[in-house]
């Protein structure tokens, strides 16, 4: 990728006098030496499985452990029970909906988009599928959100970290929200500097966040944060579309969530180790699914 920040892609787009989701596909169409037509092809092909995941979800699937499985059809059913009498209001609860769906998507192994990892695969389609179906937008504009996304996640990817293991679950939910609040505002058809400030807030909102999966399966409490992500990226990308931006610097906010996650304990970065993880009905649980009397890390 030619940008290392966030900046150098906005300075990119008024030097040039393109948007932010140009500057990214153009830069895609430089890395792999590809037309524009084939660099829109392969984002169709992601945009396509995203909307198939969504549609072929399945409430009657649970997960290897029986962790995970139907909350998704829950929430769908009290959105359609409840409507605007619900505390988030239809849409949201919308939202909230097809996020548990596509992390129990993931976990009962179903095809998935790693946006930008399977962990976090249920942000970006949560709030996109939803304004696609519902709001009237075009395929053109929704695939133009999405390379606004791939370019907020190949940046805090080049400066920090997008996994887990490396810089705890503000790596995962955190990048995906950033990414996920850039893609609406440009939406909305916010300015780049819109774009930014939305991402920096939604990855604010979300630093120190750590990754303590129960029993090391990306399972609980993964799937419930997406749901996290994807109202913390409605939240930010209102509020930078309503004039309001984040006092530190988009890029300094990405520097600082790399710095927290390398100061961040090995028990609270996907080893199982801490948090959650380390409860009482945890060591139960992975005790129960290993079988052998001890749970991840105790052996």
């Amino acid at each position: 990728m030619a940008f290392d920040s966030l900046q150098t892609i906005v300075e990119a787009c008024g030097r040039e006098g393109k948007g932010f989701w140009q500057i990214v596909m153009e830069d895609d169409m430089r890395e792999r030496e590809v037309s524009w037509q084939d660099s829109r092809n392969e984002m169709y092909h992601i945009w396509d499985a995203m909307l198939l995941a969504a549609a072929t979800y399945d409430a009657g699937l649970t997960s290897k452990s029986g962790l995970v499985g139907g909350d998704g059809a829950k929430m769908e059913a009290y959105q359609k029970q409840q409507g605007e009498d619900s505390f988030c209001g239809e849409y949201m609860c919308g939202v909230i909906a097809g996020a548990l769906q596509m992390g129990e998507s993931n976990a009962c192994m179903k095809r998935i988009v790693a946006a930008p990892t399977a962990g976090a695969c249920g942000v970006l389609p949560a709030v996109l599928v939803p304004y696609f179906h519902k709001r009237g937008c075009s395929l053109d504009q929704i695939l133009e959100a999405l390379y606004v996304a791939a370019g907020i996640g190949q940046v805090i990817a080049l400066r920090s970290s997008i996994s887990g293991a490396a810089g705890g679950c503000q790596a995962e939910i955190g990048s995906a929200s950033a990414m996920a609040a850039g893609a609406l505002v440009h939406l909305k058809q916010g300015s780049p500097e819109q774009i930014i400030h939305a991402a920096a807030m939604a990855l604010k909102n979300l630093l120190g966040l750590v990754c303590d999966p129960v029993a090391g399966l990306v399972e609980v409490p993964c799937v419930k944060r997406n749901v996290v992500g994807a109202v913390n990226a409605m939240a930010s990308a209102d509020m930078a579309l309503a004039g309001i931006t984040s006092r530190i610097p988009p890029d300094q906010v990405i520097d600082a969530m790399k710095e927290i996650g390398d100061n961040m304990g090995a028990a609270f970065r996907e080893t199982a180790l801490g948090g959650l993880a380390n409860t009482q009905t945890a060591h139960d649980i992975a005790r129960k699914l290993n079988g052998d009397g001890s749970g991840p890390g105790q052996a």
